[in-house]
């Protein structure tokens, strides 16, 4: 779902953090390879995946890879600590934008005190490291603010990395391997699409872990659980101000809407919007699947127009932004452009480039939308450039369970606490509460591509007037 300090922020992707527990990444690899039995939904992963899709420190997951990240890795896997927190600042200074490094470096940090609390992190690594990096991002400055400002109530916290490849059929796996083995696990962030986090939320609920996504915004979420919350507005938000757009700011009344049958979140949206715009007066004289084996973009606009569309609504998936953007290089500007918040992405203002100009999308949070905030100051400072909604959205679900944790360390009290009417916390444009549904209590940003100089690509992201 920016300036050259903003592009890479869109072209950076967040990764599961991780916790080291006890004996740090000897810790971890012991646990891995000795898989409890305890039964559940699922089968727990065997050690083999284990080892590979897991990290406090012991693995590198990303592409983010350097010398003395290589070594502090292995540092940790001998069991020499000190060293592994040496190589780890040395790495940061290299590549001071690596949440992944920053990360294992608090949580060799929190390794030296007597106690600590940890949560899991899941991201795409494989499918999306863009994106995996944005998320770790998030959660890695959360986690540094944590334990520089004293930890949980004296508790420092430590992240435990999981890669699931957005894959339904892994998230699962990896979410019953939390509940069964990692009792120490308190929370999890994630997971990034609305598919895995569907395909996760039956394995927490049953569990009794929570879970809270920062990406994933598929209505269905709402009915999943009380143990399932997240940061990220619901769809129901985005597809009804997108709506409300089109009628009121544009003032036209019928649209298309191009979308991906294969997507809870594509499909979610698109509901959304064709609902509120029928509600309202408007109407959708023609809906298109993007992917569709058949699917031609040329043949599809024209079709819209011919049955009347004033309004091309797009409501991609990540894995039809190729389709979404051939649409608007045959729309050559001629109708207005609506799109869901995957439409947030560096690839689409450098492959879109002037046929995207003009496009309005709605994204949870604008780095512009509140300048005066610390988050994005403070992220500035620490990754040497602009982040994006993903990163803001990942930092908010980390403080939620940290402030969860504050008020009851064990994973049924931050179930509970998440629920309290008078729950908040601090989030990275003001405070985080959420609904009775688990949905976040906040309204979505609509944002418009123009020509600008804050991205390589000559068109950049900015918020549209109120």
């Amino acid at each position: 779902m920016a300036q050259a300090k903003e592009t890479a922020a869109l072209l950076i992707s967040v990764i599961v953090t991780g916790t080291i527990i006890g004996g740090g990444g000897w810790w971890f690899l012991n646990r891995a390879n000795n898989p409890s039995t305890t039964g559940g939904l699922v089968a727990p992963l065997s050690s083999n995946n284990q080892a590979s899709r897991f990290s406090d420190g012991a693995e590198i997951l990303t592409d983010d890879i350097n010398p003395n990240k290589q070594a502090a890795v292995e540092a940790v896997k001998s069991g020499d600590l000190p060293r592994a927190i040496t190589l780890l600042e040395a790495a940061l200074s290299q590549s001071p934008n690596d949440p992944e490094a920053l990360i294992y470096l608090q949580n060799l940090k929190a390794e030296q005190q007597s106690n600590s609390y940890a949560i899991a992190v899941a991201i795409p690594a494989g499918p999306a490291m863009n994106i995996a990096k944005e998320i770790l991002r998030g959660v890695a400055q959360a986690q540094k603010s944590v334990n520089e400002s004293g930890g949980i109530n004296g508790v420092p916290l430590k992240v435990l990395l999981i890669n699931d490849d957005d894959d339904p059929e892994v998230v699962a796996q990896v979410a019953q391997t939390l509940v069964s083995n990692h009792p120490e696990i308190l929370g999890v962030v994630g997971h990034y699409s609305s598919d895995s986090s569907l395909a996760a939320a039956t394995v927490y609920e049953a569990g009794g872990l929570t879970m809270i996504s920062p990406t994933s915004t598929s209505v269905e979420l709402s009915t999943a659980g009380d143990y399932i919350f997240r940061t990220v507005p619901s769809d129901r938000f985005a597809g009804s101000a997108l709506a409300q757009y089109q009628l009121n700011r544009l003032q036209k009344q019928r649209a298309a809407v191009f979308y991906n049958s294969q997507s809870a979140y594509s499909q979610s949206i698109k509901n959304v919007f064709t609902t509120d715009l029928f509600g309202q007066g408007g109407n959708v004289v023609g809906e298109f699947d993007l992917a569709s084996s058949g699917f031609n973009a040329q043949n599809a606009l024209q079709q819209a127009i011919a049955a009347g569309a004033e309004v091309l609504m797009l409501a991609p998936s990540s894995a039809v932004i190729d389709q979404m953007i051939a649409i608007a290089a045959a729309n050559q500007n001629r109708l207005p452009l609506l799109a869901g918040d995957d439409a947030y992405s560096a690839e689409v203002l450098q492959k879109g480039g002037g046929n995207v100009a003009g496009m309005v999308v709605a994204i949870p949070w604008h780095i512009l939308g509140n300048p005066g905030a610390a988050f994005p100051k403070e992220a500035q400072q620490l990754w040497g450039g602009e982040v994006n909604w993903r990163t803001a959205m990942a930092y908010d679900a980390t403080q939620a369970l940290v402030a969860a944790i504050g008020r009851s360390p064990n994973r049924a009290g931050v179930k509970a606490a998440l629920g309290q009417s008078d729950f908040v916390a601090p989030g990275s444009a003001g405070e985080v509460r959420f609904l009775p549904s688990g949905d976040r209590n906040q309204a979505v940003q609509l944002v418009k591509i123009q020509a600008g100089t804050r991205t390589s690509f000559g068109y950049e992201f900015v918020p549209v007037d109120n």
